[in-house]
């Protein structure tokens, strides 16, 4: 049986939340992060603190590394290779290249240690709640061994196949939440230009059919991480050779959207949609 430890690496918007949620579960959590402050705000919440990387590696079997950017974890999992050791896992919860997935699997090999997949889903809302759902891809036996730690900071597990099938789900859900983002915003600002109030058109459509998961919380999205995501999933459409149009207007438009302009839309009489001024039209329906 899995041992309710871990080491959890990158303790920021993500990692602070979930290191927390791991503590208040019942969880030993060893942290580490190269932010001093963000090191001790994790002690605060009962992260035990370890000195560096081969100190943290030495106390766990099974570190989740929570970084933002594919240059990141590499360089993190370059620095972590000599100490790890047989049958450690290394548990990658941020969202990244399947092409890294490999690499990663690659340089902790030669010292018997492997790689796990395992992006999150809900943001920093399910990170603060304690209600992720962790998205694994690699080895059966591993995910179980695995699982008992991700349930420390997430409600929920899935095995969704090998090495990368974790961060392909990631990708699929991130396209249909983007997507999602940029018909939602164009059908509330044509109610808006009919002189109908969005925030009503909103709740409505919440009971409707087209309801979707980015509508009711269109006004709290940050949209600061999209550029990437959409990054990641067109790479994955050439790489396969997939046509994607819908994912290559999707890419352009969802740029162009700021959390304010959500807002305006929702709340104030006119808002910005591609440049234009959306106002309710002198012959609207009201």
């Amino acid at each position: 049986m899995t041992e309710k430890k871990t080491g959890l690496i990158g303790l920021g918007a993500m990692g602070l939340p979930m290191a927390r949620n791991s503590v208040e579960r019942g969880y030993e959590v060893i942290g580490f992060d190269l932010n001093p402050d963000a090191l001790a705000a994790a002690e605060k919440v009962g992260v035990k603190a370890a000195s560096d990387l081969a100190d943290l590696a030495a106390q766990v079997e099974i570190i989740v590394a929570c970084l933002p950017n594919d240059e990141s974890m590499l360089a993190l999992t370059q620095e972590l290779v000599p100490h790890l050791h047989a049958d450690q896992l290394l548990v990658v919860s941020g969202t990244h290249s399947i092409e890294l997935m490999r690499a990663l699997a690659e340089l902790v090999a030669p010292r018997g240690a492997r790689v796990l997949d395992a992006p999150v889903v809900w943001g920093t809302i399910g990170a603060e709640e304690g209600t992720l759902l962790s998205l694994f891809g690699g080895d059966a036996a591993d995910f179980e061994r695995a699982k008992v730690i991700a349930l420390g900071y997430s409600s929920d597990a899935e095995l969704m196949g090998p090495l990368g099938a974790g961060q392909l789900t990631k990708a699929c859900n991130n396209y249909l939440h983007w997507v999602h983002v940029v018909t939602n915003f164009e059908a509330l600002a044509l109610a808006k230009r009919y002189g109908v109030d969005a925030a009503r058109m909103r709740d409505v459509l919440l009971k409707s059919p087209g309801n979707n998961g980015s509508l009711g919380d269109l006004e709290h999205y940050g949209l600061t991480w999209h550029e990437k995501d959409m990054d990641l999933l067109l790479d994955m459409a050439q790489t396969s050779g997939l046509m994607m149009p819908m994912a290559g207007q999707t890419d352009q438009i969802i740029k162009s959207i700021k959390k304010k302009d959500c807002n305006q839309l929702l709340f104030e009489p006119e808002c910005t949609y591609l440049g234009q001024r959306v106002t309710p039209m002198a012959d609207s329906l009201g």
